[in-house]
């Protein structure tokens, strides 16, 4: 059964509820992570969840994590219930395999996207104006083409039921200042590179993703939010892997085409049918298992 709210603010208080996380204070510098298993697709969040979706999503975040550490610092403290206050273990059934304890930071108001191939919103831009986020790239491209060089296309955070708007990196100087901008830039390109070399030993193709960041007490930009999850990022099955069409996905693009043929593509409250959910939770977990080699059971 799937998970698609918390309840824990008799507890402690709630700060947001995104469109996958419920986020709650534990102090001063640190936040409880919950991911549920709400999925949104063109910015709407289902009526009904993805079964095990939140809890895939951690276990994931954390695999990256530590494999991304000596690039860039992260958020995440722990993902151990017994690091929990007293008053929270009453509530451990909602909060278990799905919660992380994780620094509390200002987060930049951008997403830091990277792209290794042209596909989805950038395939679209890219037919009318021969551009991506407004950056000129070769001509002659076909769905699906690598790029030479991954393309740092960053994109403004929008609210729960708003658009992101994808954006000109020069934009991003304006929002975040360009100190922040560079590093941001660089971090996103290094953590992409060496994401997608470990996935290409796995046999899977990492054709973008979305990062975002946040500024510690030191000034230092750290890596926060979720990292390299079916949520974030295109996942391609190497082997299957096809220049000039579009791929089939480990992802959230099942859900997507269903909503497209049933017209149902960014209106709120739609609810998926049992077996758009189980294969879309099937497709998070064949992502998991493939990219971790760790097998996983239901619960």
């Amino acid at each position: 059964m799937a998970l698609t709210q918390t309840n824990l603010e008799e507890s402690i208080p709630l700060i947001a509820r995104g469109k996958v996380r419920d986020v709650y204070s534990l102090s001063d510098n640190s936040l409880l992570f919950v991911a549920t298993d709400r999925i949104s697709a063109y910015d709407v969040v289902m009526k009904n969840g993805i079964p095990n979706k939140g809890k895939l999503l951690t276990a994931l975040s954390e695999f990256w994590f530590s494999l991304l550490s000596d690039i860039c610092p992260n958020h995440f403290i722990s993902s151990s219930l017994d690091n929990l206050p007293e008053n929270v273990r009453p509530y451990i059934d909602q909060l278990k395999d799905r919660s992380m304890i994780v620094k509390k930071l200002k987060v930049f108001p951008v997403e830091a996207i990277v792209r290794g191939y042209i596909t989805g919103s950038a395939w679209k831009e890219y037919k009318k104006h021969g551009t991506v986020h407004g950056i000129e790239v070769p001509k002659g491209l076909k769905e699906s083409d690598a790029f030479e060089n991954p393309l740092f296309t960053p994109s403004t955070k929008a609210e729960q039921g708003e658009h992101d708007e994808n954006i000109h990196p020069d934009r991003m100087v304006e929002l975040v200042g360009e100190k922040y901008a560079k590093k941001i830039e660089d971090l996103a390109l290094a953590l992409y590179i060496k994401a997608r070399d470990y996935a290409a030993g796995r046999g899977i193709i990492i054709a973008d993703t979305k990062f975002e960041f946040g500024l510690d007490e030191n000034d230092q930009v750290v890596l926060v939010d979720e990292v390299l999850t079916p949520d974030s990022s295109r996942f391609w099955l190497a082997s299957k892997y096809e220049v000039g069409k579009g791929q089939e996905s480990y992802d959230k693009q099942y859900l997507r085409d269903w909503l497209t043929s049933n017209g149902v593509d960014g209106i709120p409250g739609v609810e998926m049918p049992v077996d758009v959910a189980e294969n879309t939770s099937q497709k998070y977990l064949e992502a998991y298992e493939l990219l971790t080699g760790n097998k996983r059971g239901s619960s």
